[in-house]
């Protein structure tokens, strides 16, 4: 596992906080909730919480017609 001492995280804590980060925006969790500290890490939650919410604004929302939308 690769650690950046000076930064104080490796590659599997960043991809923990981009899932983690994922799922935020996958709820609708504000951005500004983000639980971690460091601008590295920070990013990559961020990255994640921004992945989310894109695909979640292209989902029909509860209770559309779903079925207008198969064409």
């Amino acid at each position: 596992m690769t650690t950046d001492i000076k930064l104080g995280w490796d590659v599997d804590a960043l991809n923990k906080a981009y899932r983690q980060g994922y799922m935020a925006g996958e709820m609708g969790m504000e951005k500004s909730r983000c639980p971690y500290r460091g601008d590295v890490i920070i990013a990559a939650w961020e990255a994640g919480w921004d992945d989310a919410s894109e695909v979640r604004a292209q989902r029909p929302r509860q209770g559309d017609d779903w079925l207008s939308h198969i064409a």
